[in-house]
């Protein structure tokens, strides 16, 4: 499967979800829950996924375990209460399989279209640029698509602004793909992006 070969997933789903109020990755979202429909957006365009977890991890790699098996690896990041998002995307990037790139997203990011992966792995096949965002009015969003090549680069990066500041620094080597896909806009941060997304979901199962 040529969309498939050499490409690998990092999701993020550490974190507390204090603003939802409840656990995100574990709420309902369709007939699954959200991290499965992150994980599963991820796994149309790569072989593998690693899910870095901290709060509730069994719980959540008990859920992936069961639906995707082999092909999800779950790492921990056991500070994730006193450490930004930088250390997760450390912690899972040392624990990627080999690979030419990956995607890097959020676990809290259900509802990216399999066309967007889609259209960032052939903007990669045009030149191999280090780092692919989707565009959406401009502005770059998750997931890029992350050459494997700045590996060692994410595991030493000490600068400012986490991993925006990589991304500054390398701000010459990304290509910015438009994309009209609503859903690298949704993060879901709180209850009423919870209720956007399920109502964006069920609006693309009667279409």
């Amino acid at each position: 499967m040529p969309f498939r070969s050499g490409i690998s997933a990092l999701i993020l789903a550490a974190g507390r979800s204090q603003r939802m109020g409840s656990f995100k990755p574990l709420l309902t979202l369709g007939d699954a829950t959200v991290i499965e429909n992150t994980v599963a957006g991820a796994l149309t365009c790569a072989e593998r996924a690693v899910v870095v977890t901290g709060y509730r991890g069994d719980e959540v790699e008990a859920v992936l375990r069961d639906r995707f098996g082999r092909a999800v690896q779950c790492v921990t990041n056991p500070d994730y209460v006193v450490t930004d998002m930088l250390r997760s995307v450390q912690l899972g990037a040392a624990a990627l399989p080999a690979c030419e790139a990956f995607f890097l997203l959020p676990g809290d990011m259900p509802a990216v279209a399999q066309d967007t992966f889609r259209a960032l792995l052939e903007e990669r096949r045009q030149g191999r640029p280090l780092l692919v965002f989707p565009a959406w009015n401009g502005c770059p969003k998750h997931p890029p698509l992350v050459d494997a090549r700045l590996i060692p680069e994410i595991l030493s990066f000490r600068g400012e602004n986490g991993l925006r500041g990589l991304w500054h620094v390398h701000e010459t080597d990304s290509v910015f793909v438009p994309v009209s896909d609503p859903g690298v806009t949704l993060d879901l941060d709180t209850p009423e992006d919870y209720e956007k997304c399920k109502k964006m979901l069920e609006d693309k199962r009667e279409v």
